[in-house]
């Protein structure tokens, strides 16, 4: 994606879904959340389970001014905005016009490009596809590693030694691995307690 797209404001974005739920995952998990989930991607995880997010140009383009109504109306004091990949964009517009309502801005990125825009949570996921922007270690909030293989202990604790020692560190098995890597996670916690498990709850409750 060129540079430029992340440097211009933009006050309309290709958005994939909208819709309020419960965040299932990391820090906030079971925490009521309006999920903004923007078209277009170019890390290409071969395990996301939302690959129709990647083409932008299949997704309407909506104001962030709308985005931020909607928001508003669903009474949720949090939005969180998903793709895709979100930091593809420049997104000072959209979280000033979420801010303007009185609701929290929060993110879930790769951190493959700088990240724009005001946020009051950065949830930070690497992935192997793509290296990400370092500008991102000391934005990170909560870093949330996804283990596909016994290797990604060790990827996950080279990023833990760049975030600030702030950051909540959690541990999140791959979807269709879960049932072989869940006791992996689980020892591996035990052992190495500065890091939490993170599970997609939402998916154990059938809810998006």
């Amino acid at each position: 994606m060129p540079e430029t797209i992340n440097e211009t404001l933009i006050q309309a974005l290709p958005l994939m879904e909208d819709f309020y739920t419960i965040q299932g995952e990391g820090y906030y998990q079971g925490s009521a959340a309006y999920f903004l989930r923007l078209g277009g991607c170019d890390v290409g995880c071969v395990w996301c389970d939302v690959k129709e997010s990647w083409d932008a140009s299949a997704h309407p383009l909506v104001t962030v001014q709308e985005m931020a109504s909607r928001v508003k109306k669903s009474g949720s004091p949090i939005a969180v905005i998903t793709g895709g990949e979100p930091v593809m964009y420049n997104l000072t517009a959209l979280t000033a016009s979420i801010k303007s309502e009185g609701i929290r801005t929060h993110i879930e990125t790769s951190g493959v490009y700088p990240l724009t825009g005001t946020w009051d949570w950065v949830c930070f996921s690497p992935k192997k596809f793509k290296n990400p922007d370092p500008s991102i270690f000391e934005k990170t909030d909560e870093l949330k590693v996804i283990i596909y293989n016994k290797s990604d202990f060790g990827w996950a604790e080279d990023f833990a030694s760049k975030v600030r020692s702030s950051c909540q560190l959690y541990l999140q098995p791959e979807w269709s691995k879960e049932k072989e890597m869940v006791p992996l996670i689980i020892d591996y916690v035990k052992a190495n307690p500065q890091w939490q498990i993170s599970l997609q709850v939402h998916k154990y409750m059938n809810i998006p």
